[in-house]
């Protein structure tokens, strides 16, 4: 296939974006005599002051940071401290145009997406960086990119294509047949509300730890799964009249559940060993006081430990596995949003929550 890359969609934070965007700013946010006494975050000081839209490490110590206006930043020191940095093929005045969304490295090779149409690639740390050759022919644009070791890496665009790459970009293979919009308007999709006639895009899109997709419509009106060796995706219906703002995996793993967020700050689990043929999902409101606040992500950092972001800045820890939940007051007195937690089980579970402003949080416990 021909190497390709566009601009990255809405995809985990840059879609956590697009939802509180569309959310009442007339809300309270949680008030600090309210919260549990927990503050289990610290604020970690940034060369920049500009939304933040991903981060990864390859290595217990060294990582990078990506966001707005070419925001990009390493650490060799854990996150402690960060340096800004620039790429070698784009001069000052082209970098700052562009969004950095999407990062991903592996043994210092890494991927960097950014908006608009760009691909970046690098095999020595963030030395050099080679631009990806674009097609004009890619359906849909690029959501994700996950670098999967030497000159291997899988990318998603928004029509829900999946494509593999073993040579650094030169040629992509497709692993998903034909298009979500394809699929659903061949198939009967008149058990799952808003699937019939779809047109458009699909947002949120999230891989777990062994392949499998989920990825929700641009509507929030349904949501769609992907395995590896499926032909195409299945829709599903939401279960409940309100929009989906975001979705995930239950500890990174399909297999264990899903997790929803839905407008006006509720938070549904499904049960583990869900049925991924079936049109509907067995989900359950988890107890959260958001006080109609969005939430934009949620992650697993074990079984039990399981935190919740949103806007202005609050966050919510479950000790439970996402039953109950009390508020932390770690990010209370920052303003600003928070679109993205994330915790890297390969290094010691460290964690990490990223916002607005250049707010980057670093778990302490």
């Amino acid at each position: 296939f021909i190497p390709i890359c566009i601009l990255v969609t809405q995809t985990g934070s840059t879609a956590a974006i697009g939802a509180l965007s569309t959310m009442s700013g007339a809300m309270a946010a949680p008030q600090a005599a309210e919260a549990a006494s927990s503050k289990m975050w610290k604020k970690v000081p940034l060369p920049f002051e500009d939304t933040l839209y991903d981060i990864d490490f390859d290595s217990p110590t060294h990582g990078y940071l990506v966001g707005s206006r070419g925001a990009f930043a390493e650490t060799s020191d854990g996150g402690n401290t960060w340096e800004a940095r620039s790429f070698s093929n784009l001069d000052a005045e082209e970098e700052v145009t562009y969004r950095f969304t999407v990062a991903s490295f592996t043994d210092g090779e890494g991927w960097v997406l950014g908006k608009p149409t760009l691909m970046l690639h690098t095999k020595d740390a963030g030395k050099t960086w080679e631009r990806i050759p674009l097609s004009p022919k890619l359906p849909g644009e690029p959501t994700s990119i996950l670098s999967l070791g030497p000159g291997k890496a899988e990318m998603t665009t928004s029509s829900g294509a999946v494509y593999v790459t073993e040579n650094a970009g030169r040629n992509w293979k497709a692993q998903v047949k034909e298009t979500i919009d394809a699929t659903l308007n061949r198939i009967s999709s008149s058990g799952v509300s808003g699937a019939s006639y779809f047109t458009g895009s699909i947002i949120n899109q999230v891989r777990d730890d062994l392949g499998s997709y989920l990825a929700v419509s641009s509507r929030g009106n349904f949501f769609l799964t992907w395995e590896p060796g499926q032909d195409f995706w299945i829709p599903h219906n939401r279960g409940t009249p309100r929009r989906i703002q975001n979705m995930g995996f239950v500890e990174g793993d399909i297999k264990k559940g899903l997790w929803m967020t839905l407008n006006g700050g509720k938070l549904f689990l499904s049960s583990p060993g869900v049925d991924l043929t079936k049109d509907d999902f067995d989900f359950k409101e988890t107890n959260i006081k958001t006080g109609g606040y969005g939430i934009t992500d949620v992650a697993w950092r074990n079984e039990q430990e399981v935190w919740a972001v949103g806007g202005s800045n609050t966050m919510y820890v479950s000790k439970d596995g996402g039953k109950n939940f009390v508020f932390d007051k770690s990010a209370n007195d920052i303003p600003g949003n928070l679109y993205n937690v994330k915790f890297f089980k390969e290094f010691d579970n460290a964690g990490w929550a990223l916002g607005s402003n250049g707010l980057l949080l670093k778990y302490v416990g």
